[in-house]
């Protein structure tokens, strides 16, 4: 759970990356390392993300699924062993994650 002051800065930054501004290094470093230990604010990253990239997509902005960063979306599989890949993903430690 996030307390009040980081999810306020949170929303904060998010807002700047939804609206395409530009967002202090500082602020970036900050966000990506609570996004990596905390499920709430990694959503919210993505979420401003995808409404920065295509604002117009309003079903896979409200589902909240998937990479934002179209250039990490699988087109297709070439062999068994990429579909493989594909289901092992690396995946940030969480303790609430199963393997």
């Amino acid at each position: 759970m996030l307390s009040t002051q980081y999810r306020l800065r949170l929303e904060g930054i998010c807002k700047s990356i939804a609206a395409g501004q530009e967002v202090g290094l500082e602020d970036m470093i900050w966000a990506e390392k609570l996004s990596k230990r905390n499920t709430s604010a990694r959503g919210m990253l993505q979420t401003a993300r995808r409404l920065a990239t295509n604002p117009d997509d309003s079903f896979l902005n409200n589902l909240n699924i998937g990479d934002p960063d179209s250039s990490k979306h699988k087109r297709g599989f070439i062999n068994p062993d990429d579909i493989a890949d594909w289901f092992h993903q690396d995946r940030p430690d969480d303790w609430r994650q199963r393997d």
